[in-house]
């Protein structure tokens, strides 16, 4: 048997006007040594970060040159995932292929 009540609730709904900020972004950079073969580097970009052909080719040769190059712009836990993902497949093939994070420039 159910018991009806005639309470009334009210709903006060109080609008806010906030804006969300984006989570802070992160880029992922290699770093050049001179022992991992070019072709690790250009399968690490294209499996880890999904580029094409072209573009892993691009940034191999900016890191080979440069020093350094980045490999995508992630939220942190992204970019820690991909870091550690670099890490580990270097690690297990006995290159010395460096990965780090950093902070991404403000546009």
């Amino acid at each position: 048997m159910a018991i009806q009540t005639d309470r009334q609730r009210e709903v006060v709904v109080e609008k806010r006007d906030e804006k969300l900020t984006p989570p802070p972004m992160y880029q992922v950079v290699l770093l050049n040594d001179d022992y991992t073969p070019m072709e690790f580097v250009v399968g690490i970009l294209r499996r880890i970060f999904a580029k094409s052909e072209y573009e892993a080719s691009r940034i191999m040769l900016k890191v080979h040159h440069e020093g350094r190059g980045v490999c995508g712009v992630f939220p942190r836990e992204i970019a820690e995932t991909r870091v550690e993902m670099v890490r580990r497949s270097a690690q297990e093939r006995q290159h010395p292929l460096q990965c780090i994070m950093e902070p991404a420039p403000a546009d």
